[in-house]
């Protein structure tokens, strides 16, 4: 307990001081790297994903509406929502309507399955249209748009509805009726979730591509691989300064993010070793923990 609490304070500790994003990211990028290294059989996976997601947003300059400075929602399938519904039919055959709500998505699914239950055959089911609602990517006015269907959507098939843009937030409508004579009938209705992209021109792409890299590192417990892309994912971000242009005075000379926190980080390796030890060895290190993060403790 105390030592994933060092660890959690040295995570900290490193991110905390930097002045921008790509300072911030190569500081855990140094402290992934340190970890990694350590780590036998209790790599903090959970952690470390969590880590390498956060710095990928940020990187990418999430907003807070979900969408990114340095990055873009595509038509390429990143995951799905979905909603099973059942659809009765009605002497009058009067539709019914039907609505399923998401954000960044770009197409609607209609599906009939095979099968109502683990034996009994779905039945067909008539859908007339579908109405979309929805904002775009970019834009704050909400658009709506009619798709007509006007089909039977037999057991088994499938028909796509796409949205005119990927939408920030979505609202889709299905207007439907099952055939009198034969009984109601399932319909699903999915939701397909655009994928981030990154823009070519963004100045971290680099970066962002070591980032994903070593999550799925991470992921398969490899730690060479996460070695090595938390590295690449420094030496992307470290500031680089050459002697002459430093002698010149023509650029502001920039300490690394690890060479600026290197006492702390020192001072919290010591920390690390103590809460290891012996019963007196970790209160020792229960006080220079609080030492520490009382002189981390921001001024108001």
């Amino acid at each position: 307990m105390m030592k994933r609490l060092a660890l959690t304070m040295l995570l900290f500790s490193t991110t905390a001081m930097a002045q921008s994003p790509a300072a911030r990211v190569a500081g855990d990028a140094k402290v992934i790297d340190r970890v990694a290294e350590a780590s036998k059989k209790d790599l903090p996976d959970t952690v470390l994903k969590r880590i390498v997601n956060e710095d990928i947003d940020l990187l990418r300059g999430k907003r807070t509406d979900g969408s990114y400075e340095h990055a873009t929602y595509e038509r390429l399938d990143a995951g799905r929502k979905g909603s099973d519904v059942s659809v009765q039919a009605r002497k009058d055959e009067q539709l019914q309507r039907f609505e399923i709500r998401g954000g960044w998505v770009y197409r609607l699914i209609l599906g009939s399955p095979s099968r109502r239950m683990f034996v009994t055959r779905n039945r067909k089911v008539y859908v007339d249209r579908v109405e979309l609602e929805f904002i775009p990517q970019g834009s704050s006015a909400t658009k709506h748009e009619t798709v007509k269907v006007e089909s039977w959507l037999v057991p088994g098939s499938v028909t796509p509805v796409d949205f005119p843009e990927v939408a920030r937030q979505a609202t889709a409508r299905v207007f439907a009726r099952a055939d009198k004579e034969t009984g109601y009938g399932n319909l699903e209705l999915t939701l397909v979730e655009a994928k981030v992209v990154d823009n070519v021109d963004s100045p971290y792409a680099g970066a962002v591509s070591a980032l994903k890299a070593a999550a799925k590192a991470i992921d398969a417990n490899d730690i060479p691989s996460i070695r090595a892309m938390a590295t690449r994912t420094y030496n992307e971000l470290a500031p680089k300064t050459t002697v002459a242009e430093a002698a010149s005075g023509t650029v502001e000379v920039i300490a690394s993010p690890a060479e600026a926190n290197s006492g702390i980080y020192n001072e919290l390796q010591a920390i690390e070793d103590l809460l290891t030890g012996s019963e007196t060895e970790r209160r020792q290190g229960v006080d220079r923990l609080h030492q520490l993060v009382r002189k981390l403790r921001p001024t108001s």
